[in-house]
C-alpha cells in the first residue's frame, strides 16, 4: 500500500509531536508514525525536567549559555546552545498552551524552579518528579484531538527513501541525496508499505538498548540515526554516550528506573558502601557536578571497592518535603522495601543520553535534502562532548521550531516521487529460529557494556570491532534472506550504532567530555580553546 503526506514524521516523543503541531494545517497532511504507541518513548520517562532561564532576577541568557558551554567541555556549537538558550522561554509557552502544568510556588504563579547538577542557578521548570510525562500525555492529546495529524500505532521505518531506491547509485560524496519518504512496516499485517513524504522528519530518540544497563525505553535503538547512516547521511559525535550517574541499582531491571538529577540538586549525597562521601575526591562541586564527572566518579569507587553500586543519601533532608518532590521515586522505591527517607538509595550509573547523532543545522536539516532531524537521534550540536542536564527536552522543541518554520517555507517547492518502487521482498521468508535474533541484541548489549562503556581503551574498541564484525556478516546474510520483521531491523540498527560509536570513539585520540580512553588520560580543557 501507499500513503501520501505532505509530512512524515518518524517517532511520536516530544520532538515529532511538537513538529506535527507546528505544521498541521487544514490545508497540510502530517502522518506520525509510531514504533508501538504514542505513549512509548523517551520523552515520558523524563523525571528531572526542562531548562528555561525563567527567574530574570538572579539569572540570564549568558548565565545559561556558559553552563552549557562548561558542561560540553567547550565541544558545544556556540550558534546553536544561544539559539536554544535564547529560545526556551518561547517553547515554554508553547508547551504552556498546549496543557503542560509544570509546578509552581505555593499560592503564587511563579515557577518552582529546581536546580540540577552543572547549572549554576535554579531553572529547570518541572512537574514533581515525572515532567516527561507530563509533556507527553499533554501533547498526545493535543495530537489525537487534531484532525489534521493521522496516527500510526504499530508502524515501523524500514528505510528511508532515496535515490538509491529509483537505481542510482549513491554514495557520501553524493552531492544531492534527497529523501523521498520511507519503507515502513505494518506490524499488524506483516506487509512493508510505502509512504510518501514532501518533507520527512527522524525524530525516532536516542539509542541506550544497545547497552545492557540504560533508562531508556527498549525502543530506543538508534533506528533513525541507522536509516540515515546507511542513506549516506552525516553522523556526528556518537562516541559521547552519557551515562547516567544515578539510576537505581535493582539488578533484572530493564530499562532501570531513573533517579533524576534534581534530587543532588535537592541536597541528596553520594555515598560508598561504607556512608563516606566520596565526591570531594574528584570536584569540588560534590555531587552537583557535571554527569560524566559524577559517573566516572561512581564508577572509580565501585571498581575500587569491588562492588555493584554506590549510595545516595537523602536521609538529612525534611522527609514530608522528599516526598512531596520526588513522589514517584518515593513510591518506587518503598516498592522494593527502600524508605528514601530513612534509607540509602541504591544506585549505579546507566546508559542514559546520546550527544551525537545525525548532523543538523540551525534550521534542523540533515544533508539528505528534504529529511530534518530533531530530538535525541539529532544533532545540533548544542551538547558538545556532554548534555547539561535537562537541556534536551527544551532543545528539541526549539528545533522542532526552526524545523516547522523552514520546512513550511518550502514545501510547496517539493513534489511527491511517483516513480518509487514498491518493497522487494521476493525470494525471501520468515526466520525459522528467533532465538537467534534475541542471541545476538544480547550479544550486541555485553560487546557494548564491556568494551565500549564509561571507561575504554585502544585494546577494548578494537575487541568490540572485531566481536561486532561477526554478528554484522551473520545479521546482513539473515535480513536478505529474511522476511522484514521488527526485531531484525532492530539488530541490524543496533549493530550500525555499536559500528558508529566504536569507531567515532577511535578516531578521538584525547579524552573529553564523555569519552575518557585509558591510552589518553590528558585532562580536558578547563576553559574554552
Amino acid at each position: 500500500m501507499t500513503y501520501k503526506y505532505d509530512y512524515l514524521v518518524i517517532g511520536s516523543g516530544i520532538a515529532g509531536m511538537s513538529f506535527a503541531l507546528k505544521v498541521a494545517s487544514p490545508t497540510t497532511r502530517v502522518a506520525i508514525l509510531c514504533k508501538t504507541t504514542l505513549e512509548e518513548a523517551n520523552t515520558f520517562l523524563a523525571q528531572g525536567g526542562v531548562a528555561s532561564v525563567t527567574d530574570l532576577e538572579v539569572d540570564n541568557f549568558d548565565k545559561h549559555i556558559h553552563d552549557t558551554m562548561v558542561a560540553g567541555d567547550w565541544l558545544s556549537d556556540p550558534k546553536a546552545v544561544e539559539k536554544v538558550v535564547k529560545g526556551a522561554p518561547e517553547q515554554i509557552r508553547f508547551l504552556i498552551e498546549h496543557g503542560v502544568n509544570f509546578d509552581r510556588k505555593e499560592g503564587s504563579e511563579e515557577f518552582d524552579l529546581h536546580r540540577e547538577g552543572g547549572h549554576s542557578e535554579f531553572r529547570i521548570l518541572h512537574h514533581a518528579d515525572n515532567t516527561g510525562a507530563e509533556i507527553q500525555t499533554s501533547l498526545i492529546d493535543e495530537v489525537r484531538s487534531n484532525p489534521d495529524i493521522d496516527i500510526f500505532d504499530h508502524h515501523y521505518a524500514v528505510e528511508i527513501i532515496t535515490q538509491h531506491h529509483l537505481g542510482k547509485v549513491v554514495t557520501r560524496r553524493s552531492p544531492d541525496i534527497t529523501c523521498y519518504g520511507a519503507y515502513v512496516l505494518d506490524e499488524a499485517t506483516g506487509s512493508v508499505d510505502t509512504f510518501l513524504a514532501r518533507v520527512t522528519l527522524m525524530a525516532t530518540g536516542g539509542c541506550g538498548s544497545v547497552y545492557t544497563t540504560t533508562t531508556n525505553p527498549l525502543v530506543a535503538t538508534g533506528d533513525g540515526i541507522a536509516m540515515v547512516y546507511r542513506a549516506k547521511g552525516t553522523v556526528q559525535d556518537m562516541e559521547f554516550i552519557q551515562f547516567h550517574p544515578t539510576a537505581l541499582y535493582h539488578p533484572g531491571d530493564r530499562p532501570c528506573f531513573l533517579i533524576t538529577e534534581a534530587m543532588r540538586g535537592y541536597g541528596a549525597v553520594l555515598r560508598d558502601l561504607d556512608g563516606n562521601e566520596f565526591m570531594q575526591k574528584y570536584d569540588p562541586r560534590l555531587s552537583l557536578a557535571p554527569r560524566d564527572i559524577v559517573a566516572r566518579a561512581i564508577d572509580s569507587e565501585m571498581k575500587a571497592h569491588g562492588t555493584d553500586h554506590v549510595y545516595l543519601d537523602v536521609t538529612h533532608k525534611d522527609p514530608e518535603q522528599t516526598r512531596k518532590h520526588f513522589p514517584n521515586i518515593y513510591e518506587k522505591c518503598l516498592s522494593l522495601g527502600i524508605d528514601i527517607t530513612k534509607d540509602y538509595i541504591p544506585v549505579a550509573p546507566a546508559a542514559h543520553y546520546l550527544c551525537g547523532g545525525i548532523k543538523v543545522d540551525l534550521n534542523g536539516e540533515s544533508s539528505i535534502k528534504r529529511l530534518y532531524a530533531v530530538g535525541e537521534c539529532s544533532c545540533t550540536g548544542l551538547h558538545g562532548g556532554n548534555r547539561l542536564a535537562s537541556n534536551s527536552l527544551i532543545e528539541a522543541v526549539v528545533y522542532a521550531d526552526a524545523a516547522a518554520r523552514h520546512a513550511s517555507q518550502y514545501i510547496g517547492d517539493y513534489e511527491l516521487r511517483t516513480d518509487v518502487p514498491e518493497w522487494n521482498d521476493e525470494g525471501t521468508a520468515h526466520p525459522e529460529e528467533m532465538v537467534l535474533i534475541t542471541q545476538s541484541m544480547k550479544e550486541v548489549n555485553q560487546i557494548l557494556s564491556y568494551y565500549v562503556g564509561i571507561v575504554r581503551s585502544n585494546l577494548r574498541l578494537q575487541r568490540a570491532w572485531s566481536r561486532l564484525d561477526i554478528l554484522n556478516q551473520e545479521t546482513e546474510r539473515l535480513f536478505k534472506e529474511s522476511k522484514v520483521s521488527r526485531q531484525l531491523c532492530e539488530l541490524r540498527n543496533m549493530i550500525n550504532i555499536g559500528y558508529l560509536i566504536m569507531r567515532q570513539a577511535m578516531a578521538r585520540k584525547e579524552s573529553r567530555g564523555l569519552h575518557y580512553s585509558v591510552d589518553y588520560p590528558h585532562p580536558a580543557p578547563t576553559g574554552e580553546d
